[in-house]
């Protein structure tokens, strides 16, 4: 999934289209910024003075969640993003619920771009349970993981290591961990060292 990282700031995206009879006019003006977790894509109208009339609210909003479904980056969901719609235009004429839905599509292409797009990947929970004399090789390997070491417990004569981890680095963890165990404290004691995870 893809979300984003700071605020985008005014973004203002007029889409005005006139190809003889009645055109198309829609204008937005919106800001993004980063949301609660698991927030997903929230919405906020704060239009005020009637200077985009209540009809097309709606088309705006099915607009932004609408962008929302492929980030930037890579094509992913945008998750975690708070939208506010704060100005804009309308046209007496021109103006459609459609016209205003591709304005806030467009707008939102824009304004995610200005906000720090990142990549979000799913991260796991690992417990390691480990003789303390090859601790320091678990630890360094759990780094080289792009790992986050949360904890380091004594649990009788073991040490226990909880790690936030990147899925992405765990493939072949169990082979890596026995194969670093066995190197330090030979193979009497090779199966002593373990791991389990969950993903969040």
């Amino acid at each position: 999934k893809e979300t984003v990282t700071a605020e985008s700031g005014e973004v203002s995206y007029k889409h005005a289209k006139q190809t003889g009879g009645r055109g198309q006019f829609g204008h937005v003006v919106i800001e993004l910024e980063p949301g609660e977790p698991k927030s997903g894509v929230t919405f906020e109208n704060k239009i005020t003075g009637g200077k985009i009339p209540k009809e097309f609210i709606p088309g705006i909003e099915d607009g932004v969640m609408e962008a929302a479904r492929s980030g930037p980056m890579a094509g992913y969901p945008v998750v975690d993003v708070a939208v506010t719609l704060y100005d804009g235009s309308y046209h007496d004429v021109d103006s459609s619920e459609i016209a205003f839905k591709i304005a806030a599509i467009e707008a939102f292409k824009m304004a995610i771009l200005k906000a720090k797009p990142a990549l979000l990947e799913p991260i796991m929970v690992v417990d390691v349970i480990t003789p303390e004399n090859v601790m320091g090789q678990i630890i360094g390997d759990l780094n080289s993981r792009r790992g986050q070491i949360e904890s380091n417990l004594q649990r009788g004569s073991s040490r226990v290591i909880r790690a936030y981890v990147p899925l992405a680095e765990m493939f072949g963890y169990a082979t890596a961990i026995r194969s670093l165990s066995f190197d330090a404290v030979g193979a009497d004691r090779r199966y002593r060292t373990r791991a389990r995870g969950t993903c969040r």
